[in-house]
């Protein structure tokens, strides 16, 4: 970071589901395609057949189109089921811009506490602070939907 940038905290989201770690971070990964909200945060949109999470480090995390075509969000930078993964995101742009997302995930007896942190924000520059805001709002929708399709 140079000096003209400034520090841009990170998007924290904390919530509580009910079943296991191990079951919520397949779910999370695994099964993303199946919970995500791709009509609204997707590169394909409808397009998509599916969502593919390579599961370990070095992995592609990307959308596969009807037309055979693949869309990359990022690639897996850590790989520890059931606590935690992270990965480079950018969806649908420069992955030279990559911000980074950290999902951990604490069993708390038969339920599971799961952090996302999405951080990084500074590599966007003067797009930075408006990114990081777009995807504080942005995350909370998406987390809504795979509590649900946790929770029922």
């Amino acid at each position: 970071m140079t000096s003209a940038q400034t520090a841009i905290a990170p998007v924290h989201k904390t919530l509580v589901v009910n079943c296991s770690a191990a079951r919520a971070f397949e779910v999370f990964t695994r099964e993303i395609g199946s919970w995500w909200p791709l009509g609204r945060y997707s590169i394909g949109e409808n397009e998509i057949v599916e969502v593919v999470f390579e599961e370990h480090v070095g992995g592609r995390v990307f959308e596969r189109l009807t037309d055979g075509s693949e869309a990359e969000w990022g690639k897996v930078l850590s790989w520890d089921p059931p606590a935690s993964f992270s990965m480079s995101w950018s969806p649908g742009t420069d992955p030279a811009k990559a911000t980074e997302l950290t999902v951990s995930f604490a069993a708390q007896g038969e339920r599971t506490r799961v952090d996302l942190v999405h951080a990084g924000w500074e590599i966007l520059a003067e797009r930075g602070q408006e990114s990081r805001n777009n995807y504080d709002n942005g995350w909370v929708g998406v987390l809504e939907e795979y509590t649900r399709s946790i929770n029922g």
